[in-house]
């Protein structure tokens, strides 16, 4: 993954992402100069298989802003994602199965591509997502601990 991209934080927070997965994504020129400027909102999108083909709804990509002209495009409109036949058909038969899903986890560009980063995920319950807060704030506290330990050393 590159380093100029777009995170969607709340999949992490709300599933368990078991398997990621990389896919191209179709989108029109006007959308990938936007995409560029960083304007894609991940947060609520997810992703379905229609028919064998992978498309992510609720992927807001706001409109370039220094469009001329009328073209409109919808800012919230489905999306085909482009993956291997094999993927497509894993991933079609692990989300069929009850509390499993498939979420975006981040956007960005590799080769002058623009890539989505899918992963197959089951869903949190409230006490995980409690324990997964508390493992976080150990693990800043020690890192916060060995920074102070490093600092009176040096």
């Amino acid at each position: 993954m590159e380093s100029s991209s777009i995170l969607n934080r709340k999949a992490k927070y709300d599933f368990f992402l078991l398997e990621k997965f990389e896919a191209g994504i179709a989108l029109s020129g006007c959308e990938v100069k936007s995409v560029r400027e960083g304007k894609v909102n991940l947060r609520d999108s997810f992703v379905r298989i229609i028919r064998g083909e992978a498309f992510l709804f609720n992927c807001h990509i706001s409109p370039y802003s220094r469009i001329q002209g009328h073209i409109e495009i919808e800012a919230a409109r489905s999306r085909k994602l482009l993956l291997h036949k094999k993927e497509l058909e894993r991933l079609a038969v692990e989300s069929l199965r009850k509390g499993y899903a498939i979420v975006p986890v981040a956007m960005y560009f590799k080769r002058g591509l623009i890539k989505v980063e899918i992963a197959l995920a089951r869903g949190k319950k409230m006490a995980d997502k409690r324990e997964s807060i508390k493992q976080r704030m150990h693990e800043k506290e020690s890192r916060a601990a060995i920074a102070r330990h490093s600092r009176r050393k040096g």
